[in-house]
């Protein structure tokens, strides 16, 4: 590769970069005689013809972007070519190193020099923003510190543009899983506070030598970001309260770009902002939560409260279960997300199960605005010295091989079910009824939450069970609301039914909703149909039986659904 000349005047040198998206080489210009950076997207490689098209595209639009953002700290594009059938970007060739290496290098920034760096980036967002343009992916390996002393805001690659078209996929999510806002992880859109966001979480970074919410996988790391308080910082001297500001939760407490733009600048002068202090959360600790949580009623207290725990199946149009980190950004299996409780709901504030709201927590990112099929998840994670990029692959239920449920053929003794069904009691302890041939996968089974599928063709059509023995709602049909709201991006999502129901004498609630699956995103596309009762059972175990086929087979679909109802045995152990 090195000495192959490009688009007729750009001749490659030594390799200067890299990273799960792409190479950066050093290159000379033989037409204007200048060295320059260009950047080879090698996913190229590795994409179908028609991502191909998608991934020229994202190319064009950043250097569009970047075009669009006239400023001294932004790394300037100079052309776009395509060679190999691949997309190539010429930029600003800048002599330094990265934020990133520097961390690797000295273990840590000193605070003064690390709010220099934060107020350079900070005006190169704000020049980003006012000419419409979110970077989106800000963290330590996109910031260039140059020989000179100057400092730079580069790689606009998943950058949106105010007014342009989407160019990524229906659910996809784009961003360095360390630095992704809370917002983000919902499945919000972003916003110019998410840059802010971000900033924050590279200036933690730089202070203290690690991330905030780094945790020992992208699931769990996205966790950390939605749920926890970055540690506090013990080496951020004045730029502490600049951090911790930026580091909130719900976005419309954060400063805005000219507020923080005058907090940086103090803390580059070694003093500490008074005005941040606005911005730090009062915290204490109380009965049935733990210290360092926002106390209710603090001023700007977030929106977003702890996630919890997800339907049984609700939501899941066959969820996924998210394996750990990747090469590359995988294709969910084809289902939509698992919930939070929004202000106000009925959620409870204790009792909650931290590896059962990674699940749930999983769910949400992989479809957060998704469809009811799959959707691509293109999530990130650089370690704090390189910019290698991790995805996060979510899969299919597997068959399971151990433990198997035991079958019995007959007459079923909680209730009459068709001629030919199969009881099974399953490891988990609950029974039910079947047609004969359905196969039991197994989708979670981590921590208070377990769930099952059983299908008999691989998941077009299927069932499932869910078993949460600490659940966050005491209420399905809020519960159900809640998980409803996650939904309103599935494609033609329609509500059939959402209504309290009472089943085997307990409060319950049924949905049952429509939506289109796309050909995409999942081997059974088209229109579906789903039905979920849940029910909380006498001794706390909540409970949510959930079926779902092809919209045309509904008829015989919701028979079996009523023939599983009458057939159901919660667990007695």
């Amino acid at each position: 590769m090195q000495g192959r000349l490009l688009a007729g005047r750009y001749r490659l040198g030594e390799s200067i970069g890299s990273g799960g998206m792409g190479r950066v080489w050093r290159a000379h210009d033989e037409v204007l005689h200048r060295s320059v950076a260009i950047k080879e997207l090698t996913a190229a490689h590795y994409v179908s013809e028609s991502d191909q098209a998608i991934l020229l595209a994202r190319t064009r639009g950043e250097a569009r972007a970047a075009a669009r953002i006239n400023h001294s700290a932004v790394v300037t594009v100079h052309d776009v070519l395509e060679h190999d059938g691949r997309p190539w970007i010429v930029m600003e060739l800048v002599e330094g190193r990265s934020l990133a290496d520097a961390v690797k290098d000295e273990e840590r920034v000193e605070p003064r020099e690390a709010a220099r760096i934060g107020l350079w980036v900070l005006r190169a967002l704000r020049a980003a923003h006012t000419a419409g343009v979110l970077h989106r992916d800000v963290k330590p390996g996109n910031v260039l510190l140059s020989r000179d002393g100057r400092v730079l805001l580069t790689d606009f690659g998943i950058a949106q543009i105010e007014g342009d078209s989407t160019i990524t996929r229906t659910g996809e999510v784009v961003g360095s899983v360390d630095y992704l806002a809370p917002e983000r992880v919902r499945g919000h859109d972003p916003g110019p506070a998410s840059d802010l966001w971000a900033l924050g979480a590279t200036l933690y970074t730089a202070v203290e030598g690690r991330s905030p919410f780094r945790r020992t996988s992208p699931l769990s790391t996205m966790q950390a970001v939605v749920e926890e308080e970055a540690p506090e910082p013990r080496y951020a001297g004045p730029l502490a309260p600049v951090i911790s500001a930026l580091l909130r939760k719900d976005p419309a407490a954060r400063p805005d770009a000219a507020a923080a733009e005058q907090m940086l600048a103090e803390a580059a002068e070694g003093r500490r902002p008074d005005a941040a202090q606005a911005y730090v959360p009062t915290q204490y600790s109380g009965a049935g939560r733990p210290a360092g949580h926002v106390r209710p009623g603090a001023a700007a207290a977030t929106p977003y409260p702890p996630v919890t725990g997800p339907t049984a199946v609700g939501p899941t149009p066959m969820g996924p279960a998210a394996t750990g980190p990747a090469t590359t950004g995988a294709t969910a299996a084809g289902y939509a997300p698992t919930g939070y409780a929004p202000a106000g709901s009925t959620a409870g504030a204790s009792g909650r199960s931290r590896r059962r709201r990674l699940r749930t927590l999983a769910l949400v990112v992989a479809v957060a605005a998704l469809v009811g099929g799959a959707t691509a998840v293109v999530l990130r994670t650089s370690d704090t010295g390189g910019d290698a990029d991790h995805g996060v692959a979510v899969q299919s239920p597997t068959p399971t091989t151990d433990p198997k449920p035991t079958a019995t053929a007959g007459k079923d003794s909680a209730g009459t079910v068709p001629d030919g069904w199969v009881r099974h009691d399953d490891p988990l302890g609950f029974s039910l009824s079947l047609p004969e041939g359905w196969e039991r996968q197994e989708v979670d089974a981590d921590g208070d939450l377990q769930q099952i599928d059983y299908t008999p063709d691989g998941g077009e059509h299927f069932i499932r069970i869910a078993v949460d023995s600490a659940p966050d709602f005491n209420d399905p049909y809020a519960h159900q609301l809640d998980l409803e709201e996650q939904l309103q991006r599935l494609v033609d999502y329609r509500r059939v039914t959402l209504e309290r129901t009472t089943y085997r004498d307990r409060d319950s609630a049924r949905w049952e909703y429509t939506w289109t699956a796309l050909a995409k995103d999942t081997p059974f596309p088209g229109p579906r149909r789903a039905v979920e009762e849940m029910y909380m059972s006498r001794d706390g175990v909540e409970y949510a039986i959930y079926m779902s086929s092809p919209a045309d087979d509904w008829a015989t679909t919701s028979e079996q659904f009523r023939a599983v109802l009458r057939s159901w045995q919660e667990r007695t152990v």
